[in-house]
Formats: structure tokens, C-alpha cells, sequence
């Protein structure tokens, strides 16, 4: 089978490394280009061009992958197999291949469609997600299900930690759907568009925590957006109002307080919430580094959580 992988994601890693040993070789990678990356903004390639270099396989870097259609043409691909790429595809890639053009999606379709279905389904509460292969479509993530697998979501669960699970799924679930393929047996499910809904791409600012909702949806982000785009919020200190970065995990608690409304007991910090309170357990100040709440607590004295 000739295949081309089109991925940027590190979560398409796992997959692409498996190709790399059980085949079918990737002909080609195809990957977003080198993004300027920390303080000092130094060109950064995708781990996967990395390794796709380290095996020998050649690696485009369109801006728009449908300005490459010739150059993936050539390589007579039987299958595109697209992971976490990060743009839409044209027409003219979608109708390359001979068999299929598919996608693996971190959740479990027809539920989340868009970029942030790991964060989605941990933030809502869902006892299970998974890995979905299905036909891509020029409509966002609604093509017909070829196949899923699922996992359960931990009471931890952060959103790092399902990422790197479901990361480990992919493979499976590739190597399946590329059999079913091979043998002329995938099945193909139609989505059902009513039970699906749409998540779009997270910035930092979303992370900002809203302390009207209930301590237990918070407890829920806080983990769900852990390590991205991470959740914050803005402390009332003496000097003014500073950026207070929080990180999982948090205790709900039954502290009867105002929504933002701080109860300094001994070395805890506990933050009421629409419904019920939050104890804090780990933060990291404006301009310091991360720290215990109890070692927060010592240095300063925050009046509220906004």
C-alpha cells in the first residue's frame, strides 16, 4: 500500500512511528511549516519532520497543503492517512488517492468535531473517549466513521495525560482501518450531525476561570486544560490585581463562600465558587515560578480571585 502521512500534532507520532517499523512506509510526510517558538521566538521544526527526516522520508512544508497537489500526485498514493494537521483540505488532495483519504480524530464521533475535543470531554464530565478513523470530506470532521476505539477518562485525568493515551490508541486503530482498506472490508457509518457539536481551536485566554460555575465543573477544566492552555485568574493583592496561574490537581469542598471570595485557612487556599468551593493546592504568580498554595500564601496575601 502507498501511503502519505499529513500530520503536524505530536500526538500523531505514535502512529507515524509505527508505519516507520510495521509498514506500510510513508512515501512522504507532509507537515505544517517551522513556527517561531519561546522567549526568543527560534524557528521550530514539528517533532514529526524530525523523525521523518531521521528515516529518510521526504517532507513538504506547504503553507496550503492544495499548492503541493502535483507533487503528492507523483508519488501515486493509494492511501492519505491525516492526523492533527491543522488545515482544511482542498478538493484536489482529498481526490488523490486511489482508496481513501482518512483521518484519526481524538475523540469519539460523532460527539466532538473541531481541535479541542480532548479538553472537551474531560471538561464535560464524559466517562470515555477514544480514537475515530473516518473518510475525510471537505465538512470539518464529518465524514463516515470507519472505525473506533475507546478508553475511559480517569477521575485525574488531566488533558495531557488523555492526550498521551490516546495518542498510544492511534496505532491500533490505524493498522485496522488500513487492513479493512487493504481487503475491500472497512465499514462506513454516516455521522449522525445532530449528536455532534463543534469545538474550536483554545488560546490562552480561555483559560481564564469563571467562579460563578460550580467547584465541580472548575475541578474539571482546571484538569482538562492542563497543560493547555492552562486556567488562571486574576488575584487582588496588596499592589494590585496580578495574574495567578492554577494547576490541578483541586479538592471540591463544601466551604460556604462568595463566588472568588477567599478563605486563608492556615496554609490552604480555598476559593468559593457558584456551587460550593475549590481548595488550591498548586499556583504560580505573575513574573515567579510554580509553587505550593502554602509557600504562595507565605509571601503574599491575596484578598480575592477574579
Amino acid at each position: 500500500m502507498r501511503l502519505i502521512f499529513i500530520a503536524t500534532g505530536d500526538i500523531a507520532l505514535p502512529a507515524f512511528r509505527h508505519l516507520l517499523v510495521h509498514g506500510p512506509k510513508p512515501l512522504a510526510l507532509v507537515t505544517q511549516p517551522d513556527k517561531p517558538t519561546g522567549r526568543h521566538q527560534t524557528m521550530t521544526p514539528p517533532g514529526i519532520k524530525l523523525e521523518a527526516i531521521a528515516a529518510g522520508i521526504p517532507v513538504f512544508q506547504p503553507e496550503k497543503i492544495g499548492d503541493i497537489a502535483e507533487e503528492l500526485a507523483a508519488f501515486e498514493p493509494d492511501v492519505l492517512v491525516v492526523m492533527a494537521y491543522g488545515q482544511i483540505l482542498r478538493k484536489n488532495v482529498i481526490s488523490l488517492p486511489k482508496l481513501a483519504i482518512i483521518n484519526l480524530h481524538a475523540s469519539l464521533l460523532p460527539k466532538y468535531r473541531g481541535a479541542a475535543c480532548i479538553q472537551a470531554a474531560i471538561d464535560a464530565g464524559d466517562a470515555e473517549s477514544g480514537i475515530t478513523s473516518m473518510h475525510v470530506i471537505r465538512e470539518l470532521d464529518a465524514g463516515d466513521v470507519i472505525l473506533a476505539r475507546s478508553i475511559s477518562i480517569a477521575s485525574d485525568e488531566t488533558g495531557g495525560s488523555l492526550h498521551d493515551r490516546l495518542a498510544d490508541l492511534s496505532p491500533q486503530v490505524l493498522e485496522d482501518t488500513l487492513k479493512g482498506l487493504a481487503a475491500g472490508s472497512a465499514p462506513r457509518f454516516p455521522q449522525d450531525a445532530a449528536a455532534s457539536s463543534h469545538v474550536s481551536k483554545l488560546d490562552r485566554e480561555d483559560g481564564r476561570i469563571d467562579w460563578s460555575q460550580s467547584a465541580v465543573a472548575l475541578e474539571r477544566r482546571i484538569r482538562a486544560y492542563d497543560p493547555w492552555p492552562g486556567t488562571y485568574a486574576i488575584s487582588t493583592e496588596e499592589g494590585g490585581a496580578k495574574r495567578l496561574k492554577i494547576f490541578p490537581p483541586t479538592i471540591v469542598t463544601d466551604h460556604s463562600l462568595k463566588a472568588g471570595e477567599l478563605l486563608n485557612q492556615g496554609n490552604e487556599l480555598i476559593v468559593g465558587c457558584g456551587h460550593g468551593a475549590l481548595r488550591i493546592e498548586n499556583v504560580q504568580p505573575e513574573g515567579g515560578r510554580k509553587m505550593s498554595a502554602a509557600d504562595y500564601l507565605r509571601g503574599r496575601k491575596p484578598t480575592a480571585l477574579l
